[in-house]
């Protein structure tokens, strides 16, 4: 299985399928498509059901039950794209065999260097098999290596009929890197009555929480004067954002907070002295500090209007994602079985919340419960990812541990 899993995540990532924000279509990039396409195909190789790549880049598949047991039919999920931040393509993937703890240079020329200084987990991993890049592409384990451990399992399964399970849904996604991985995802077709994702971080990571979220955006009206008359007439609107920016609390902000700690977060700025723009994403686990979040953050949208004029700053403020705790409590037996699995198979749990989202997020509350499942990957997103290839391994056998408890549990 270990060989296998290799050669699947590697010739996975070596597809391009980065999504873009700025784009309008659904998925936001064709080239999604070309692994989607790909995938689809092994499915129906493998002799799967119900196998289809719809217009909006879904790939749902149905593996049938083996059992007469009343099992409840479950999914598994992963996302296919890679993140806009950092090129997906042209992957030069290696391999640090029996890794010994200690730096790993990526690139001489470029002097970039994965050190366990800096990511003290490294050395969790010594002696095994480390999938770096060469420091000038991101890896794409996030999450091509969700997606390789369901194909995996899924062909364990089918070549291993002897093994008890009941129906299980596959899933692939577009876009959820830019978050709408799920906007036309029709649950009731998938058809599962729970699922999980498998796109988490490191092994034994299992989350059912996550940051109710919402994005920002400010616009700001300044008024551009000659500077050599500027005075008691120019507004700068750079200067302006500066101060607005300065009003929320400097301690929470992403790199003074952690666990269960929210923050406001300034992704991006635009500004002349006439226009300006600053885009904000704002996080907390909490549903009520979440809420208080908004208002004081609304609250000092109205104060520089009073300070500058009421047409000087503009609004827009939209909810994200909420806490999938809320929906995943009532049925916490996927939670408990996920974290039995892992026992059984010698991997210490590690119940966290997610410092971020997840696709499962939104299906939570589209009525498909769906906590997090670790997929093995650290450094998502930049040319330090990695992904251990034993945590691939151990990933794959959670999904067939959890197929095969449900059966014993009917």
């Amino acid at each position: 299985m270990k060989q296998q899993i290799l050669e699947r995540f590697l010739r996975y990532i070596s597809i391009d399928t980065q999504s873009d924000e700025s784009s309008t279509t659904f998925p936001s990039t064709s080239k999604q498509f070309d692994l989607l396409k790909l995938l689809r195909d092994e499915l129906l190789s493998f002799g799967l059901k119900d196998v289809t790549l719809d217009e909006f880049g879904y790939v749902m598949a149905t593996l049938p039950a083996n059992t007469t047991k009343h099992v409840p039919v479950i999914g598994f999920i992963a996302h296919v794209d890679t993140a806009p931040d950092m090129s997906g393509a042209n992957i030069k993937p290696r391999l640090v065999e029996k890794y010994d703890g200690s730096e790993v240079i990526l690139n001489s020329e470029l002097n970039i260097v994965l050190s366990p200084h800096d990511f003290p987990e490294m050395k969790d991993y010594s002696g095994q098999t480390l999938i770096v890049t060469d420091g000038t592409t991101l890896l794409g384990a996030d999450d091509k290596a969700g997606v390789t451990e369901i194909m995996a399992a899924v062909e364990y399964l089918v070549n291993h009929p002897e093994i008890e399970h009941g129906t299980i849904k596959i899933g692939f996604t577009p876009d959820e890197e830019i978050g709408r991985g799920v906007d036309k995802f029709e649950v009731e077709r998938f058809g599962a009555d729970f699922a999980y994702t498998m796109d988490g971080g490191g092994v034994g990571e299992l989350e059912y929480e996550n940051f109710n979220a919402a994005g920002a955006k400010v616009f700001i009206q300044g008024r551009n004067i000659h500077p050599g008359y500027a005075k008691n007439k120019m507004k700068n609107a750079i200067l302006i954002a500066m101060e607005f920016n300065a009003l929320l609390p400097v301690n929470e902000r992403p790199e003074f907070t952690q666990d269960y700690e929210g923050f406001y977060h300034v992704v991006r700025t635009e500004g002349t002295v006439e226009h300006a723009m600053l885009q904000y994403i704002i996080r907390d686990h909490d549903r009520q500090k979440f809420e208080q979040k908004k208002e004081t953050f609304k609250n000092c949208i109205n104060y520089m209007n009073q300070r500058y004029g009421n047409d000087t700053f503009k609004l827009e403020l939209k909810d994200q994602y909420f806490n999938m705790r809320e929906q995943v409590e009532p049925v916490y037996h996927i939670v408990e079985t996920a974290r039995q699995a892992m026992v059984e198979l010698g991997i210490e749990p590690r119940v966290v919340p997610i410092r971020g989202g997840t696709d499962g997020a939104r299906l939570s509350y589209m009525g498909l419960p769906c906590p997090n499942i670790f997929a093995g990957g650290h450094n998502f997103h930049g040319k330090l990812e990695y992904v251990p290839l034993e945590s691939m391994v151990k990933a794959t056998e959670v999904i067939l541990k959890i197929s095969e408890l449900y059966v014993k549990k009917a």
